[in-house]
């Protein structure tokens, strides 16, 4: 029975009928965006559906297969719980990250995966040579399976098993290492191509009466970009077939013979090679102090060689006597540096605003300055001698010469002489 035919089957039978993808946890991969040609490849097996609600029960009661792809966020514990009854009830799980691993993408998934037996590392696999693709963390991986059942899920070429495996390729980008303990079965490694080399890649759990996990250190290999690349697509069908169906059983015949490397943490040699220490050769017998195994004649002051310093004077001619301190005498080949500017440039001062002053006008007593403007004005200039004169008595301050009329005027004047007559002053001492 094909995978599609078991899957329709268990949807006729009322059981889980949905690939769920989660996207509560910020997400790198989506379905609609980078996981679009996967999401028309799955639709054809199961329903694909997005939960957008959070973790629980209700959530993943008809999912199949449930799918994180990348989380970025953490887990609280009762997602973690419910995550662990979902596979514990027969659910099948799908984690996927990518380089750096929990610490790149601040999650805490490892703490579910740790209880069966698998943890992501957070690092990232390289290939050592160029192949194929251009960027190092691009690695193509030739004989990349591992597992004997997954080879035989595999088709077959004419030469059997051993063809089969050696016509598997896959392209694994930017993706991390695992860590793979009982019962969990490793069936990707690195090889020896990439670093570091053989390694676990990919992951499967599964226990009789339990659900299944499976765990893919990289989520670039089933985006659109690599999905189509090499072999990546019939990996993806094998996976998904064990997932969704029971048509394939983990073999851990071969698990103790798969070639994986412990994994070491190489030092950082050039940090090292900067911090250099003295190595000191212990001799046969150690003195009692251990100032003596210290030498110190290279740094030592002394007057050892003062009788041969004092015979060179008379070899080379050369006066003895005191040292004198001769001058240093610092020689210019280049004339003195000028600032690279030109000197600023201040803006003169005007000329003071000199105001033109009337001396007449102003130095003139009140009687000329009537007198000057009745010499100017006709007999068709009454109005104008009555405002001048008003104006220059200083009737009009607090007043404007516009609100009152000649006559007004007069009147006004006439009172200011009428009440200064009472005192005995003339008419101009008034003003």
């Amino acid at each position: 029975m094909t995978p599609k035919a078991e899957a329709e089957e268990q949807v006729s039978q009322g059981a889980m009928t949905s690939i769920l993808f989660d996207e509560t946890k910020s997400e790198q991969f989506r379905v609609l965006d980078q996981y679009r040609s996967l999401h028309g490849q799955l639709g054809t097996v199961l329903p694909v559906e997005i939960n957008k609600e959070e973790i629980c029960d209700e959530a993943l009661k008809s999912a199949r297969v449930f799918i994180l792809a990348a989380p970025r966020e953490k887990f609280n514990q009762s997602e973690l719980d419910c995550l662990k009854k979902y596979v514990d009830g027969g659910g099948s799980l799908l984690v996927m990250l990518g380089d750096g691993g929990e610490n790149q993408y601040s999650t805490n998934i490892n703490f579910l995966l740790e209880e069966y037996g698998i943890m992501i590392n957070n690092d990232s696999v390289i290939r050592t040579h160029y192949y194929k693709y251009f960027h190092p963390k691009e690695c193509h991986l030739p004989n990349a399976i591992s597992n004997q059942t997954l080879i035989g899920a595999l088709p077959h070429t004419s030469g059997g098993k051993k063809a089969a495996r050696s016509a598997f390729n896959l392209v694994y980008p930017y993706g991390a290492t695992l860590n793979v303990a009982k019962p969990a079965v490793p069936i990707l490694s690195s090889g020896h191509l990439c670093f570091p080399s053989c390694r676990p890649l990919c992951a499967l759990y599964h226990k009789q009466g339990v659900g299944k996990i499976a765990v893919v250190g990289s989520g670039h290999m089933f985006s659109d970009s690599y999905l189509d690349k090499e072999d990546n697509g019939k990996f993806k069908d094998v996976l998904f077939t064990f997932l969704c169906t029971d048509s394939i059983d983990i073999s851990y015949m071969d698990a103790d013979d798969i070639e994986v490397s412990d994994y070491y943490m190489v030092p950082d040699t050039a940090r090292l090679a900067e911090n250099l220490k003295v190595s000191l050769n212990a001799p046969q017998d150690i003195p009692a102090s251990y100032m003596d195994l210290f030498d110190f004649s290279l740094t030592s002051i002394n007057t050892n060689h003062f009788l041969e310093a004092k015979n060179s004077y008379e070899l080379l001619g050369v006066k003895y006597e005191q040292l004198k301190l001769i001058m240093p005498e610092f020689e210019t080949p280049l004339p003195a540096l000028q600032p690279s500017v030109f000197p600023p440039t201040f803006r003169e001062l005007s000329v003071p605003p000199l105001e033109l002053y009337d001396l007449d006008e102003a130095f003139s007593s009140e009687a000329a300055r009537i007198a000057q403007v009745a010499n100017k004005c006709g007999d068709n200039d009454l109005a104008y001698f009555i405002s001048s004169a008003y104006e220059i008595l200083g009737m009009n301050a607090g007043n404007s010469t516009n609100q009152k009329g000649e006559k007004e005027m007069l009147y006004s004047m006439a009172l200011q002489i009428a009440s200064f007559k009472k005192q005995g002053q003339t008419p101009l001492d008034i003003f």
